[in-house]
């Protein structure tokens, strides 16, 4: 028996969101591995073997998804939204450059649709120009850098996706972004939180900067700001396709 891998996107919440290629992928499955909430939301099989993990051990999944691999398993790695944004494709890469015996192995990576993207849709089109994503968590970089490139975003005057902005142990840290984004962009600037997108958990809501506050948002919740010309179009939100001055 030949083995594959596949890092999946699951999307962000709905199961109507999930791609067919992802479906048949996870159909053909021997094994699905992911972070513990991921992997629930596949449902088991007589056949398949289901191997959730802590959010903080990547590297250890993907080592342990390529062994099985290796050894002819057809393997899934679940990663919600999409697998290349903030997730477990580039973990498997990193893995693969410590061990390069699996670089030949069968990899294939099926996207998903991001909670940035499905939170866009869900507003209108905010981010209908250039845009950025920025993961605000300081596990993996350090926050001086998320800092840096906040500041950086807005003075390149970018709509911006914020992933995991505020948690628990590190409530502070918004607040700070949030100071950022009202000195480099003023307090009108359109900022939209969008919580648990496409489950029944769905929140929306949309103020100015001015009016922004960090318990706003929490590690459910997809941050958009616009641009310069974001506005509002009766209860949606949009970013022309037109710079200014074009």
């Amino acid at each position: 028996m030949s083995g594959w891998l596949a890092v999946a996107g699951l999307g962000p919440g709905d199961d109507a969101l999930i791609t067919p290629e992802v479906r048949a992928a996870l159909d053909q499955a021997t094994d699905v591995v992911g972070y513990i909430p991921y992997v629930a939301r596949v449902a088991p099989r007589p056949g398949l073997s289901l191997h959730p993990s802590d959010n903080r051990v990547e590297l250890d999944r993907a080592r342990a998804a390529l062994e099985m691999a290796a050894l002819g398993r057809r393997v899934v790695v679940v990663s919600s939204g999409d697998p290349g944004v903030f997730a477990m494709a580039s973990a498997l890469f990193e893995a693969i450059e410590v061990q390069p015996q699996h670089a030949g192995l069968d990899i294939r990576i099926l996207p998903g649709i991001t909670a940035m993207l499905a939170a866009a849709a869900r507003l209108g089109a905010p981010l209908g120009h250039d845009f950025c994503a920025i993961n605000l968590s300081d596990n993996l970089k350090p926050f001086d850098l998320v800092e840096r490139r906040v500041r950086l975003a807005a003075q390149g005057d970018f709509a911006m996706g914020f992933y995991n902005p505020r948690s628990a142990s590190r409530p502070h840290q918004f607040a700070r972004v949030l100071e950022i984004l009202r000195e480099e962009c003023g307090g009108e600037r359109l900022i939209s939180f969008a919580r648990a997108v496409s489950t029944p958990e769905e929140r929306l809501h949309t103020v100015t900067l001015s009016g922004a506050r960090p318990e706003m948002a929490d590690m459910r919740t997809v941050v958009l700001v616009g641009n310069s010309t974001t506005r509002r179009v009766g209860r949606w939100v949009y970013t022309p396709r037109r710079a200014e001055g074009v």
